[in-house]
């Protein structure tokens, strides 16, 4: 047996007719973007939200950039100001402060929970720090009063990435309506995933939603009037169709990566490996994340059994070339966790014998 890590063809051909149908449409139209396909999208989205507001980006990194953009362009933010940030997370999070001429300051995860420790950020406040932004990493909320109150005490906005979260719930509110903006990516990989690049802000910020989509647009509100110096990042109509079909798919695709991350749970029983906590609806399960001393071989030896991992992710941001200026800082629970993490294969359209497989797979490692 043959156990993809994530077979993308087989998650969009379930819709097939839908999509075709969509994209057929949209093709016939004749309007590309910024129509009809991408309003209706954006509605749906906030609808599914609880959001006031959706505006379609072309990608995860730019809905992010884009926040802190439109802070700064509101008079909120200055470039300088810190925003804290989860040492742990893709450099995209960190991508989206220093491209705005903000500084990271990087906060350990949880352990246990791979999110930013909360108990942690308040420490790493100062009178820089404009915002903190979470990151709900693999699909796990990171959220808590004691954080709404760091942050309104402080004066503080919480900037969501929830790129890999849509869907899961905190006290019956879903990600991306806990803090004050969110940026969401549609990469194909996704729990919701387009058929290319594609990425959403969300808010209930009028202002902030009304600068975020101006400067999306070369930062024009009326056509060649230009109020900011502004990006262009838009959604496209054929990737709002796809999204807005598989949109309604999305809570029975996390219920059935829940039913298999219940299984890994109940079934891997190998003491060489560390594995994930199961918080129920907080969790949407983007990635199945264990940790092992031993890594490297757990992975060669799943592969050489045909079931493929990936590792989420090898080097954490302050140790990329990239940001060679945070190479000093000492993060050994960041460390820890990027050379002992493991992505096992999950995904709405794996088959009971494929996760049993992996569950006897590993138990025999």
């Amino acid at each position: 047996m043959e156990v993809k890590f994530l077979d993308l063809h087989k998650i969009n051909m379930q819709h097939q007719q839908e999509i075709e149908e969509r994209l057929l449409k949209t093709f016939r139209s004749g309007w590309y973007l910024l129509g009809n396909e991408t309003k209706t999208f954006e509605q749906n989205l906030s609808a599914y939200i609880g959001t006031k507001h959706a505006i379609g980006v072309a990608n995860g990194l730019d809905a992010l950039r884009l926040i802190l953009k439109a802070y700064i362009e509101l008079g909120i933010m200055q470039e300088g100001d810190e925003v804290i940030v989860p040492a742990n997370t893709y450099i995209a999070s960190v991508l989206a402060i220093t491209d705005n001429g903000l500084k990271p300051v990087f906060v350990e995860p949880d352990i246990s929970t791979y999110n930013i420790d909360i108990s942690a950020i308040e420490a790493a406040i100062t009178n820089r720090t404009k915002a903190i932004m979470i990151v709900h990493l693999y699909g796990r909320v990171v959220f808590s009063e004691d954080l709404k109150k760091i942050a309104q005490q402080r004066n503080l906005k919480i900037i969501e990435d929830n790129a890999q979260a849509i869907g899961a719930v905190w006290n019956g509110i879903k990600t991306g309506n806990l803090g004050d903006a969110a940026g969401y990516s549609f990469y194909p990989g996704k729990n919701l995933g387009a058929l290319g690049d594609g990425g959403a802000v969300t808010t209930n910020d009028d202002a902030l939603a009304k600068a975020v989509r101006a400067i999306a647009n070369y930062g024009s509100e009326v056509k060649y009037t230009n109020k900011y110096k502004g990006l262009n990042s838009r959604l496209d109509e054929l990737q709002a169709a796809a999204l807005d079909v598989k949109l309604k798919y999305i809570d029975t695709e996390n219920q059935r990566r829940r039913e298999i991350a219940a299984a890994y749970i109940t079934g891997i029983a190998n003491s060489k490996l560390i594995l994930p906590e199961n918080p129920g609806d907080e969790h949407v399960w983007h990635l199945f994340v264990v940790r092992t001393d031993n890594r490297d071989g757990l992975q060669n030896y799943l592969t050489s059994n045909n079931i493929h991992t990936q590792i989420h992710y090898p080097t954490p941001p302050h140790k990329q070339e990239a940001y060679s200026e945070y190479s000093h800082l000492s993060l050994p629970i960041t460390e820890k966790i990027h050379n002992e993490v493991l992505s096992l294969p999950i995904s709405p359209v794996m088959t009971n014998n494929e996760v049993q497989y992996v569950i006897d797979t590993v138990n025999k490692y």
